[in-house]
């Protein structure tokens, strides 16, 4: 994608933002704005970086790694937001700053284990399948607290809060609806476990991130707006 173009959306991204907070009485600052770079090239993360982008989120490791690798002498916070098998968790402990997709025990286990010592703590969040859909991750909102006492026992984690993916849904209200159950769930977790740094809400995406911050969403997970439409072929 041309380096105009990337730059003219991330500024139409953040512009969304102040306004969505403006009307919901929020701080834009309260928001980090995660670009979702899975399938994009390096060279387009470098054009974002430069116009002050610093958050990025990968789906798969492998492309992740080959990108840090370019990118090596950038000061990126690197987010790992897709689905991870535990034989894989020691890249994500050792090269992450953020895992979200944390729905079992034994993925939070290897993590904590393989976190170095000489890092601050992997922060997670635990990915919830808010709407019971059988073709998505997370685990369900009755097991949650369960989970979480177990996990908030590791050490080399920082339990930072929850990310969901609802069912798509049409209008602002029907988008609402999930968002404010999850923004309930970790205000439950809050109230067991009082800690500063639970704090975040990973939730919205470029065709629903204003029913997200509405709802309280700390990170803002945006892809298609920042660069385009995807190509999974490449």
């Amino acid at each position: 994608m041309r380096k105009e173009t990337i730059v003219e959306n991330l500024n139409a991204v953040g512009e969304r933002i102040v306004t969505c907070c403006n009307n919901c009485d929020r701080n834009p600052a309260e928001i980090t704005l995660l670009a979702v770079s899975k399938t994009r090239p390096a060279e387009d993360l470098r054009i974002a970086y430069a116009a002050g982008q610093r958050h990025f989120g990968e789906n798969y490791l492998q492309e992740a790694l080959e990108k840090q690798e370019a990118l090596s002498d950038l000061d990126i916070h690197w987010h790992f937001i897709g689905p991870l098998q535990s034989n894989k968790s020691r890249a994500v402990a050792e090269r992450f700053q953020w895992m979200h997709t944390v729905d079992r025990l034994k993925i939070a286990q290897r993590l904590s284990s393989q976190r170095p010592k000489n890092l601050d703590p992997l922060n997670i969040c635990l990915q919830v399948n808010i709407d019971g859909e059988q073709s998505k991750s997370g685990i369900a909102p009755q097991d949650l607290a369960a989970l979480a006492r177990e996990v908030v026992k590791l050490p080399g984690l920082s339990l930072r809060g929850l990310m969901a993916i609802p069912a798509e849904r049409q209008g602002i209200s029907a988008q609402q609806e999930p968002f404010a159950r999850l923004a309930s769930l970790l205000q439950h977790l809050r109230e067991e476990f009082p800690s500063e740094t639970m704090d975040t809400l990973s939730m919205g995406m470029s065709g629903d991130m204003e029913a997200a911050i509405a709802c309280g969403a700390t990170i803002v997970r945006i892809g298609t707006d920042i660069f385009g439409a995807r190509n999974y072929s490449a």
